[in-house]
């Protein structure tokens, strides 16, 4: 992994990590539900795109890196992965 992919990478981990403390407090000073549910899919939210920097990564240096794939394919192949970790769960895996 890169240096700079590295440090937004570990910001963005930290970032989270406060949020978590953050939830921590909410739910011991029993805050409001939606409040804590607010902050729940903040930190989700956080943790996809963690996710989608290390798939990119691992995309684009492990698995790719030595196939000569364009430039232009790479963005394709990363922009339908951040689709799919949006909007692709399954039916079966969503809350009733």
């Amino acid at each position: 992994m890169q240096q700079e992919q590295t440090e937004l990478t570990v910001t963005r981990l930290r970032r989270i990590e406060g949020q978590v403390r953050g939830l921590q407090r909410m739910i011991e000073e029993h805050r409001e539900c939606e409040d804590v549910l607010t902050q729940l899919m903040a930190i989700r939210s956080g943790l996809e795109q963690v996710s989608l920097l290390l798939l990119n990564e691992h995309v684009e240096h492990c698995l790719l890196g030595e196939a000569g794939v364009s430039q232009e394919t790479m963005q394709a192949l990363q922009q339908t992965l951040r689709m799919w970790a949006r909007f692709g769960a399954p039916a079966s895996q969503l809350p009733d």
